[in-house]
C-alpha cells in the first residue's frame, strides 16, 4: 500500500469571492454550471431570511421524534415533540441528530419544507460510527485488517443502511491519532500511525460519501475531532493538549487533510484546548489553517455543546460570549447548546458579530444541503420499504463476518495450539464474554439491531455442530466476581481438553469518557484466569478489547492469544472461523501493546533520544527500571497459521539520486503446510536530519500470499518523496545522507539495510 505524498502547507490567503469559490470547491463532481445555480438559489434564500431564520439554520438539536431512550445522552434529549415541531415550522432548527427511521424523517421534512416560511429542508445527522443496524468491527479493530478498502466497503454498507433510514450526515470517521492507550476513544480511530491514519481516513470518507452525494445511500462524512483531541494529556478524555506546531502538522493533522482531500464536506470541532486556546474557539485552527491554508469549504459543527464549554475552559465569560467566540473562530453550526439561536440575533444587532459572518456560515450549511440534493429531493432516504430491505441484509451480515475475521490479530500461538479441531475435543468457554450478546457490538453502536448479535457461544456451537462438546461458564462478571463462579469454571476446565478464555474489557470501559489509569484486564477476570490456568489445561485467550492492553499473569502466559476487539454483529461466527482454521488470522496490530501501563503513551515511531538503550540493563539510558523500552506486542505484529521467514533486505542500489528512487526487496519463505497471508511493512529511519526523526517510520506495506512450503520475492519502491519530513520552517524537506530501511513483519523486527541519498 503506497501513500500519496505528504500534503505540503501552502500558506495561501483566504479564498477570494468565498461564496462562489465554496460552491465550486464543495461539489467537485457537480458541473460548474450546477454549482453556480446552487449558489444563486442559496444566496436568494439568504437575502429573504430574517436573522432569526439564519440563526435557525445554524442550530442543531436532538431529534425528539426518532429518539430511542437507550440512545446516547438520554438525559439531554427533550421529549417535547410539540415544541420541536413548532421550532421547525418557525425555521428555528436547521438540523436534527441521532434519530433514525425513514417514516419519521418524512414527517419532519414535511414540516420544514411545506410548513415553514422559507421551505428549507432539514439536515438529519447521526453517530453512525461502525454500522447502523448491522454493526461492523469498531474502527480500531477494523484498522487491524491493514486494508483500507475493507474499511471503505463497511462504511459504504453503513451509509446504505443510514441513508435508507433517513440520515444525511454521519459524525465519522474519527481520525484522531491515538498513541496513549489510556484514552478511551482510541477505539474509534485507526491507531497510532500517521500513514494508517491517513489511509483509513480517506477510505472511510469515500465509503460514507459514495460516488454521488445526492444519492440516498450517501452520507456526508464528518472527520473528527478537529484537532489534536487524541493527544489529551495523560490520556484523560477532554483534557488539554499542548504541542509544537511541528508535532501538530507532522502527526495529528495529516489524517484530516487526507479526509478532506477525499471529499469530506464537514468537520467537527474538538472538546480540548490546543496550546491554551479551545479548539471550538480557535480561529487559527478553524479559519486560518482549515480554510485559508487548506481551502476547506464545507461547514464546521461543534461537538456536543463544545462551544458552550468555552465558559468552563475559562475562555468565554458567558453563553453570549461563547457564541460570539465560536462563531467568529469558524464554528458554523452549534450542536445542542442552543447558544446560536439564542444569541446570534442580538450579537448581530449590537455589532459584535458582523452579519456577513452569519451569512457565510448559513451559506456553507445551505450549500452543503444543496450538494446533498436536499433542495431538489428533500425526502431522499425516506422510503420505509427500502429501509426494511437493506437494514441487516444478508449481504451486510456477510460483510460483517468477513470484516470481523480479518480484524482478528493472533498475538501468540505456542506449540501450534491453534487452529483447533472441530471433532474429538471437549472445549470449555469460560469468561464474561462467552455467552454475552449485548456487549459484543462495542461503543458507539447506538442503533444496533440486537437480534442480529451472534455470541461467541453461538458461533462456536454452529462451527462445532455437536453442542455436547462445548461447555459454557461465565466465571465472573467484567469487573466483579460471581459467587461460585471460579469454582464452576475450574470444574468445567478440568473436564475439557482446551479452555477458551473470553476476557477483556466491556464496551463501556473503552469509549468516550472512559480513560483508564491502568490498562489491564480487571482483577476478577485475572483471578478467574489464574484459577483456570492452574488446572494445567491449554488455554486460548480470546481478548475483547478497544485499546492495547498491558497483559499480565495467566492471560499473558497463555499459549495462544487472539485480540478480537469488538467485532460487531457477527462476532461469534468471525471468531469461530479463525479458531477452527476455516480462515487463518490475517490481522496486524495498529497499536503497540506495552509491557506495563506505566509505559503509556507508548508508540513505535518514538525518537531514539540522545541515550538510546542498546540492551536491557544499560545504565543511564532511556528505559524504565522494570522493562526494556519496547512493546510486548509491537505495532504491525500478527501471526498466522504458517511460519514465514524473512531474508536479508536487498536494495536495487546503495545510493538514491536526488529526486530518484530505489527498490527494496525481501524473500519470504513459508515453512508451514498451508498458505500464509503476510503484511510486509516498509520502514525507514533518517540517520541525521535537521529535525530529529523517529527510530522507525512506516512508509508503505503490501499484503502477499506465500504458498505452503514455497517462497515469494516482494519488492516495494521507495521514492524521494518518502524521505521528506517537515523541516524547521514547517515545509516538506529532504536532506542528503544515510538512511536505514527495513522490510519486516512488525516495527520491532528485522535487520536494516542502508542507502545514501545523494544530491
Amino acid at each position: 500500500m503506497r501513500p500519496p505524498p505528504f500534503p505540503a502547507p501552502t500558506r495561501r490567503s483566504l479564498l477570494a469571492g468565498g461564496a462562489l469559490a465554496a460552491g465550486l470547491i464543495m461539489a467537485p463532481r457537480i458541473a460548474a454550471a450546477q454549482a453556480r445555480a446552487d449558489l444563486e438559489r442559496v444566496d436568494a434564500l439568504i437575502a429573504r431570511m430574517t436573522i432569526e431564520e439564519k440563526a435557525g439554520q445554524l442550530n442543531l438539536q436532538n431529534d425528539p421524534f426518532r429518539w430511542r431512550p437507550e440512545g446516547v445522552n438520554p438525559d439531554d434529549f427533550s421529549p417535547d415533540q410539540s415544541a420541536a415541531a413548532a421550532d421547525i415550522r418557525a425555521g428555528r432548527i436547521g438540523a436534527l441528530f441521532n434519530g433514525v427511521g425513514a417514516g419519521g424523517a418524512r414527517l419532519m421534512q414535511q414540516m420544514a419544507v411545506a410548513e415553514s416560511r422559507m421551505g428549507i429542508p432539514l439536515l438529519f445527522a447521526a453517530d453512525i460510527i461502525h454500522g447502523l443496524r448491522t454493526t461492523f468491527p469498531v474502527p480500531l479493530g477494523e484498522a487491524a485488517s491493514w486494508d483500507p478498502e475493507l474499511a471503505r466497503r463497511t462504511a459504504r454498507a453503513a451509509a446504505v443502511e443510514g441513508g435508507a433510514s433517513g440520515v444525511h450526515q454521519t459524525y465519522a470517521p474519527m481520525v484522531d491519532i491515538g498513541r496513549d492507550q489510556r484514552w478511551g476513544r482510541v477505539v474509534e480511530g485507526a491507531g497510532e500511525d500517521v500513514l494508517l491514519g491517513r489511509l483509513f481516513a480517506a477510505a472511510r470518507t469515500r465509503g460514507f460519501q459514495g460516488d454521488d452525494l445526492k444519492h440516498w445511500s450517501s452520507l456526508l462524512a464528518t472527520p473528527k475531532h478537529f484537532a489534536a483531541y487524541g493527544a489529551a494529556e495523560a490520556g484523560l478524555d477532554y483534557n488539554s493538549t499542548d504541542m509544537s506546531e511541528l508535532e501538530l502538522r507532522s502527526v495529528y493533522l495529516p489524517p484530516y487533510k487526507a479526509a478532506f482531500d477525499a471529499g469530506a464536506l464537514s468537520t467537527m470541532s474538538a472538546f480540548n484546548d490546543l496550546n491554551g486556546v479551545p479548539a471550538s474557539g480557535n480561529g487559527w485552527l478553524l479559519t486560518e489553517l482549515l480554510r485559508g491554508e487548506w481551502g476547506f469549504a464545507g461547514f464546521v459543527v461543534s461537538d456536543y455543546t463544545s462551544e458552550e464549554e468555552l465558559i468552563a475552559h475559562g475562555y468565554a465569560a458567558d453563553g453570549r460570549d461563547a457564541a460570539r467566540l465560536a462563531l467568529m473562530a469558524g464554528v458554523d453550526m452549534s450542536m445542542r447548546s442552543g447558544l446560536y439561536i439564542k444569541h446570534i440575533p442580538e450579537l448581530v444587532q449590537s455589532g459584535d458579530v458582523p452579519l456577513a459572518r452569519v451569512d457565510e456560515a448559513v451559506r456553507r450549511v445551505l450549500m452543503t444541503k444543496a450538494a446533498l440534493g436536499l433542495f431538489d429531493n428533500p425526502y431522499r432516504g425516506s422510503d420505509v420499504r427500502t429501509e426494511r430491505r437493506v437494514s441487516g441484509s444478508r449481504e451486510h451480515l456477510a460483510l460483517a463476518r468477513e470484516a470481523g475475521r480479518r480484524s482478528i490479530v493472533m498475538l501468540k500461538n505456542e506449540g501450534g495450539l491453534l487452529p483447533l479441531s472441530k471433532t474429538g475435543k471437549r472445549y470449555a468457554l469460560i469468561g464474561p464474554f462467552g455467552a454475552d450478546r449485548s456487549d459484543l457490538f462495542g461503543p458507539w453502536s447506538i442503533f444496533k439491531d440486537e437480534k442480529l448479535a451472534v455470541s461467541l457461544e453461538q458461533g462456536l456451537r454452529a462451527a462445532l455442530g455437536d453442542g455436547s462438546s462445548l461447555t459454557v461458564v461465565k466465571g465472573s462478571d467484567v469487573e466483579a466476581p460471581i459467587a461460585g463462579g471460579i469454582e464452576a469454571a475450574v470444574l468445567a476446565a478440568a473436564q475439557a481438553d482446551v479452555v477458551l478464555l473470553a476476557v477483556g474489557e466491556s464496551g463501556a470501559m473503552s469509549a468516550e469518557a472512559q480513560s483508564r489509569v491502568d490498562i489491564v484486564i480487571p482483577g476478577p477476570q485475572l483471578a478467574l484466569a489464574e484459577a483456570v490456568a492452574a488446572t494445567g489445561k491449554p488455554v486460548v485467550v480470546i481478548l475483547r478489547n478497544g485499546r492495547a492492553l498491558a497483559l499480565a499473569g495467566a492471560v499473558k502466559d497463555a499459549p495462544a492469544i487472539l485480540a478480537t476487539w469488538f467485532l460487531g454483529s457477527e462476532t461469534g461466527n468471525a471468531v469461530a472461523d479463525v479458531l477452527f482454521g476455516d480462515h487463518a488470522p490475517t490481522g496486524r496490530l495498529p497499536v503497540s501493546f506495552p509491557h506495563f501501563s506505566g509505559q503509556s503513551p507508548y508508540y513505535y515511531a518514538r525518537k531514539t533520544t540522545g541515550r538510546p538503550a542498546a540492551s536491557r540493563g544499560d545504565e543511564f539510558k532511556a528505559q524504565f527500571r522494570e522493562t526494556a523500552n519496547a512493546a510486548l506486542y509491537p505495532f504491525g505484529h500478527g501471526l498466522t497459521y504458517a511460519p514465514v521467514a524473512y531474508s536479508a533486505v536487498r536494495l536495487s542500489a546503495p545510493t538514491m539520486a536526488w529526486d530518484g528512487g530505489i527498490t527494496v526487496s525481501v524473500t519470504l519463505t513459508n515453512g508451514g503446510s498451508r498458505e500464509a497471508s503476510e503484511v510486509v511493512q516498509l520502514y525507514i529511519r533518517d540517520r541525521a536530519a535537521s529535525i530529529t526523526q523517529p527510530a522507525r517510520l512506516l512508509k508503505g506495506f503490501q499484503r502477499v500470499t506465500v504458498p505452503a512450503g514455497g517462497s515469494v520475492e516482494v519488492s516495494l519502491p521507495l521514492t524521494f518523496a518518502d524521505l521528506q519530513f517537515l523541516g524547521p520552517d514547517l515545509t516538506p524537506t529532504v536532506e542528503p545522507g544515510l538512511f536505514d530501511v527495513w522490510l519486516a513483519p512488525n516495527a520491532q523486527a528485522g535487520e536494516a539495510a542502508q542507502f545514501t541519498l545523494t544530491r
